[in-house]
């Protein structure tokens, strides 16, 4: 027997960690999202009681993914039954039908996947498909196979939450209305998917590497997952240099790692870090990527975000930043990918380029824009333009109206820091 808490921590443990492992062992055999879905939400309840009773075991996810494929076999028996109980009626031969593509069904689910070797990267290939629409594909995705919450993907994509619950809903009604199988794309393939894939995997990495809700800044299981991801894709495709970008891009991004937070778990903003503490070999490995890709051909929109993050990483210090080079990048990167966002993040650079009162301008015009209305980061960069500017009321409300629309406890902190300190007393 095991204390009940301790199995609840225990199965709580392996859904962070393993759940997309799990989902996608299931759906080889399932063939059905909707279908291994239920199937695995039935084996981590089934869980909660058994590992009581017969304790939690050596290997937690191999005895949830066992469950799962049991309850997919037994549905699809007990479905394909029924089916040809009720064909038998009209056609007898329908019942050696079915036995034939059961067989064949069995034998293609134990056939290795070349065209795609890693069990999660397979299922996100899988359910990037085509007929999807982009914005559905990348949802579904990270809902599903990396089971980031419908807040956070909102968050990512900078709508409501009823709009990402519907495109995923959507989605799945297309695949289960359409007819689209449960299928391994081939090495064709894989290339018209490739987009949704990246995509896919640099919101599971930004969704770990600042949390958009929760009480740590990093999510590091989601950091590892991702950055294991991509480095499995770039090995698969090395010769896309997006493929290589984003490698590079995710290296670059996670050597900061250790100097994010300090000891109690506090934000510490980039010109405060300690540069020393930096991942070089990553920063290195890095930027042998990136020059490669710029030698390649004309940069893709991943190999330019890493050539962003690789000007602010080769600084010597944050005072010393090649800032003309930044903005010019920037510039770049709007051409390629054109987005609110990117408008958002080049106010930084081009306040130390043009001073603060021309970046203040440029933030004032995407207040304008809806798809940033809930953005906090935002109200975040008018406050510190607001605060360098020596407006210090109005800095203070920038500050209060990001601390509003943050979510992420440690950011909440920092923000709520700024406040006190930005504040004039009464």
């Amino acid at each position: 027997m095991v204390d009940a808490a301790v199995a609840e921590a225990a199965v709580a443990d392996t859904h962070r960690r393993e759940w997309a492992l799990v989902l996608a062992a299931t759906v080889r055999v399932a063939r059905d999202l909707d279908l291994a879905e239920e199937c695995v939400q039935e084996a981590y309840a089934a869980a909660l009681e058994a590992w009581v009773r017969d304790g939690i075991p050596g290997n937690p996810a191999a005895w949830l993914t066992t469950t799962a494929k049991r309850r997919a076999i037994d549905a699809i028996r007990r479905e394909r039954a029924l089916h040809s109980r009720l064909a038998l009626l009209v056609e007898p031969e329908v019942a050696a039908v079915e036995a034939t593509a059961e067989e064949s069904m069995a034998q293609d689910a134990d056939a290795p996947d070349d065209a795609v070797p890693d069990e999660r990267l397979r299922l996100i290939f899988t359910c990037c498909h085509p007929a999807l629409a982009p914005e559905a594909r990348v949802a579904l995705t990270l809902r599903l196979v990396c089971g980031i919450s419908t807040p956070d993907i909102a968050r990512a994509f900078l709508v409501s939450e009823p709009t990402v619950a519907a495109r995923i809903t959507r989605a799945k009604k297309k695949i289960s209305g359409a007819g689209i199988p449960y299928r391994i794309p081939g090495p064709a393939e894989l290339p018209e998917r490739l987009r949704a894939v990246l995509a896919v995997i640099h919101l599971l990495f930004t969704t770990g590497h600042t949390a958009p809700s929760g009480a740590s800044l990093v999510r590091a299981e989601l950091v590892d997952r991702a950055m294991h991801l991509s480095r499995t894709l770039r090995e698969l495709m090395p010769g896309d240099t997006e493929v290589r970008g984003l490698y590079a891009l995710l290296l670059v991004t996670d050597a900061r790692r250790a100097t994010r937070v300090d000891a109690d778990g506090r934000l510490v903003r980039l010109e405060d870090q300690d540069r020393s503490k930096w991942d070089r070999t990553a920063l290195t490995e890095a930027d042998d990527i990136i020059v490669g890709c710029l030698r390649a051909g004309p940069p893709g929109r991943y190999v330019l975000q890493a050539a962003i993050a690789s000007l602010y990483a080769d600084a010597p210090s944050y005072d010393q930043t090649d800032w003309p080079q930044i903005l010019a990048v920037y510039d770049k990167l709007q051409d390629v990918w054109p987005s609110p966002v990117v408008a958002l993040n080049r106010a930084v650079p081009l306040s130390m380029v043009a001073g603060p009162q021309t970046a203040l301008a440029e933030v004032a015009k995407l207040e304008q824009d809806k798809h940033l209305s809930g953005y906090h980061y935002l109200p975040a960069i008018k406050a510190d333009l607001l605060r360098r500017l020596g407006r210090t009321d109005e800095a203070a409300r920038a500050y209060d109206q990001a601390f509003a629309l943050a979510a992420n406890e440690a950011e909440r902190a920092f923000l709520a820091a700024q406040i006190a300190d930005h504040t004039l007393p009464a």
